[in-house]
């Protein structure tokens, strides 16, 4: 059997995807637009018909002719992820003309697990989050790690990336503050584009990874701080008139060549824009995205804006915000008609399919989707060689050893020293033989320290690790958003400033988000800030103090009274923080 002209690599990726695209029934090409959660099950196994997770994997590749999965699952190594996507890959290809599937994935190199944000590593080499990135404030590192984690993921089938979040942290209390590289925009820009050099290398093709760069055009100034992935989220506000600002990283994102870009749940108030989400927003979408500032790449929609679902046992609504009044046809069209070319997190291309065929949208519409779509598998090679992966060889190459090392180097790299004991038990570096309280810390793994005790008053020195306060949240899929207040109880702020007193005390604090602890920085004897580190990172730093050469990527305010004084929209504006922006130590 001769080949088909789109089946022959000679070709050039226009000449391939204008042969194929005919060919494609209107089915076919309405399911090029949806991009799923396909959950990997243990022992690499695909999500079977009648599970209460959702349709059968298979079945949307069978029956809805859906080719792009956002992966949900934690490898326990390579090969097992390599195993699911190959089996999506071999379905795919009994399907019609073939059309390869596309594998996506949230951040999944780090400490923290939410599944509706990002993974934990897993299998793969461990860094510090994202704020880390600025942190360190490296552009090498940060391209070291894109070009590390794009190894990682193509050995496993992973070809698209759902990241960089390059929103701006201006409001302290947001609850995805961590996964962005903070508030300043200039360097989120220059992180975000080094970030997306290392994980499509220097040219775009078979063995790079697609990035998609979020959330066009910036979230973070959200009404209180809440995020709009709940409808008591859903404005996001410009009270410093302050909208520009936020789009400043986009630019070096597409100066970068980033291949896509996910527009936010969040509607705009109180600007020269339509106040709806900004997935169905045409003045964001095509007026500003496309047409002033040049983008030609895939816009994707961020997950759920369609049809309602029940999320970790959780009921949500869509996120629909501004356009709930529309039926699920009308807002599929509505997006269309803004410039979106594919939807996340959804599996309706029927309703694509009936927009067509009652004249609501055209073919010629839907086609110039496609195109794009089917254009980005050619040039990562998916229609050819690299098509399945090589199961073996994903374990040698997920968690090499100099990749773990070099996730290592950065975990330390990122802490951020804020205050240093001039004298005493707490000085860096610590001396040996010290009789040592912990909380936080694993005890027998702080025995490298010294001589562990259960009361501060027995101790030479206190260490205390902890989290950044978030307000717990009901909910299955809502409690993994850290929300609400910055400031720890006050009971508990008076226990820690009571073991402060009775002994030095190191005080570490994990910056998932902004932090208001003034009495415990002001009482502690040192001070340090992690974006996501193992206990032997911290302790290296604990001991070598000259490891660590963070600077603060998001400022620290002083009460939440200076946060509600402040414009969430503009950048390191609260009065007398207790930490300011950029601050940083050096041994």
């Amino acid at each position: 059997m001769n080949a088909l002209p789109y089946q022959d690599p000679k070709l050039t990726v226009a000449e391939r995807v204008a042969d194929l695209l005919p060919r494609l029934s209107l089915e076919d090409k309405a399911g090029l637009m949806f991009h799923e959660i396909a959950p990997m099950l243990p022992g690499g196994e695909l999500l079977p018909p009648g599970s209460p997770w959702g349709v059968a994997t298979e079945e949307l590749i069978r029956q809805k002719r859906i080719t792009h999965f956002n992966v949900h699952g934690v490898p326990k190594q390579g090969s097992e992820m390599a195993r699911w996507h190959n089996k999506l890959q071999s379905i795919a290809a009994e399907v019609g003309l073939g059309v390869p599937v596309t594998i996506s994935t949230d951040p999944r190199h780090a400490f923290a697990e939410n599944q509706g944000a990002l993974f934990s590593s897993g299998a793969f080499s461990q860094w510090p989050e994202s704020l880390a990135f600025s942190a360190i404030g490296d552009l090498d590192v940060v391209e070291q790690f894109g070009d590390i984690a794009r190894q990682e993921y193509r050995a496993v089938g992973i070809h698209a990336s759902l990241h960089p979040q390059i929103d701006l942290a201006t409001e302290p209390r947001w609850a995805r503050s961590g996964m962005t590289f903070g508030e300043d925009a200039k360097q989120s820009g220059a992180v975000g584009a080094a970030y997306i050099r290392g994980f499509q290398g220097k040219v775009f093709g078979k063995t790079s990874v697609s990035t998609m760069t979020k959330h066009f055009p910036g979230g973070g100034p959200q009404l209180d701080g809440e995020d709009p992935h709940f409808e008591y989220g859903k404005e996001q506000v410009y009270p410093g008139n302050n909208f520009d600002y936020h789009v400043e990283p986009f630019k070096d994102a597409i100066a970068a060549g980033t291949r896509a870009m996910m527009p936010y749940y969040g509607q705009p108030i109180g600007t020269k824009y339509e106040e709806v989400g900004f997935g169905f927003n045409k003045g964001v979408l095509t007026d500003l995205l496309k047409d002033e500032l040049g983008f030609e790449g895939i816009i994707c929609t961020d997950w759920g804006l369609i049809t309602d679902a029940n999320i970790l046992g959780q009921d949500m609504p869509a996120r629909a915000w501004g356009v709930e009044h529309l039926s699920r046809s009308e807002r599929v069209e509505k997006a269309i008609n803004a410039g979106a070319d594919q939807f996340g997190g959804e599996s309706c291309p029927e309703l694509i399919v009936e927009l067509v065929r009652e004249g609501r949208i055209s073919e010629e519409r839907i086609d110039y989707s496609a195109a794009k779509l089917l254009a980005e598998k050619f040039i990562l090679g998916l229609f050819d060689e690299e098509r399945f992966v090589d199961e073996a060889a994903a374990d040698a190459i997920v968690g090499k050893p100099e990749f773990l090392a070099a996730g290592e180097a950065a975990q330390r790299a990122s802490f951020v020293l804020l205050k240093l004991a001039g004298e005493g038990a707490a000085q860096l570096p610590l001396a040996a033989g010290l009789k040592i309280y912990v909380e936080g810390l694993d005890v027998d793994k702080a025995g490298r320290l010294g001589q562990v005790v259960g009361n501060p008053a027995e101790a030479d020195l206190a260490i205390i690790r902890k989290n950044a306060h978030f307000d717990p949240r009901p909910g299955g899929f809502e409690a993994l958003f850290h929300a609400g207040s910055l400031e720890y109880p006050a009971d508990e702020v008076a226990r820690i400033v009571e073991i402060c007193k009775t002994v030095p005390t190191i005080f570490d604090i994990y910056l998932d988000r902004a932090a208001v602890f003034p009495e415990i920085a002001e009482a502690a004897a040192v001070v340090t800030a992690n974006f996501g580190s193992n206990p032997n990172a911290f302790m290296d730093v604990l001991q070598n103090p000259k490891l660590a050469n963070g600077r603060l990527p998001i400022e620290l305010p002083s009460s939440l009274n200076a946060i509600l004084a402040s414009k969430s929209d503009v950048p390191y504006d609260t009065a007398s923080p207790t930490f300011a922006y950029g601050a940083g130590l050096s041994v």
